[in-house]
């Protein structure tokens, strides 16, 4: 199969996460039917969690059976478990808190009083990781993987310029001097990324604009690290008109551009 980068514009961030959260439920109950179960990894920031809420908004939610997914964080900021700027802690008061899941099924990186250190958690999730992977690979199968795009072109915390961009042996590495705060954090490596089977970047903002169009023009991943992203099956930028400002015209679909084929 063909992964072509696509880019899907919408003329703002309401009909976005809208979109967004309409494809992601069809998507996923296809999975779930052919598959029998599912793992998604979530992200945070604006949109990430704009496109939970929308979810969770829709009346098609409770056409998925929840009880059969499986969640997992790309990334995630240190800091103690109840504390409003932790990943897990949105996403599950945006979606998770309203569904009928198998709390066994979520997967959230250790917090900052957990009892573990910073490195030791790394460990942690890393081995988490590997025993719910398949054989001969370190991750389970990720049907879809959400992320968001930092204005600097950083992808869960993988910033441009650091060690943890260019890391391919670990599945999950720790950050101290994180560019953005707070300083310390946890992340999935790219390869690990890259072995989801669908990519699904949601970005919005003008800020967005100029490292999407470096990223899909070529520029280096260890200068603008979503310019290494390529899922397995299909590597998707749902983006607003503002982020789409400086995007290349080949790459830019049609808004109702999704068939059957382009799916999977």
């Amino acid at each position: 199969m063909t992964n072509e980068r696509r880019v899907l514009v919408h003329p703002d961030k309401a009909t976005l996460a809208g979109t967004v959260a309409a494809r992601f439920i069809t998507k996923i109950t296809d999975v779930i039917d052919s598959e029998g179960d599912a793992n998604v990894v979530l992200t945070g920031g604006t949109m990430g969690i704009a496109v939970l809420e929308a979810i969770n908004a829709s009346a098609a939610r409770d056409s998925v059976d929840w009880s059969r997914v499986s969640f997992w964080w790309g990334d995630e900021r240190w800091l103690p478990r109840d504390d409003d700027e932790r990943n897990e802690k949105q996403a599950r008061a945006a979606l998770l808190d309203h569904i009928a899941i198998d709390e066994a099924h979520v997967h959230p990186f250790a917090a900052s009083d957990s009892g573990l250190t910073l490195e030791e958690a790394a460990d942690a999730y890393e081995r988490e990781l590997a025993d719910a992977a398949r054989e001969g690979t370190r991750a389970p199968r990720f049907d879809i993987t959400f992320l968001g795009v930092g204005p600097d072109g950083h992808i869960a915390s993988l910033f441009p310029g650091r060690e943890g961009i260019r890391e391919t042996e670990r599945s999950v590495i720790f950050e101290r001097n994180s560019p953005k705060p707070p300083p310390e954090r946890l992340s999935l490596t790219l390869p690990v990324l890259n072995a989801s089977e669908r990519l699904f970047m949601v970005l919005a903002g003008p800020d967005k604009a100029s490292v999407l169009g470096l990223a899909l023009a070529g520029a280096s991943f260890e200068e603008v690290p979503v310019a290494g992203l390529q899922g397995r099956r299909r590597t998707v930028f749902f983006v607003d008109q503002d982020a789409a400002a400086e995007v290349p015209e080949n790459l830019i679909a049609p808004v109702n551009y999704w068939t059957a084929a382009d799916a999977n």
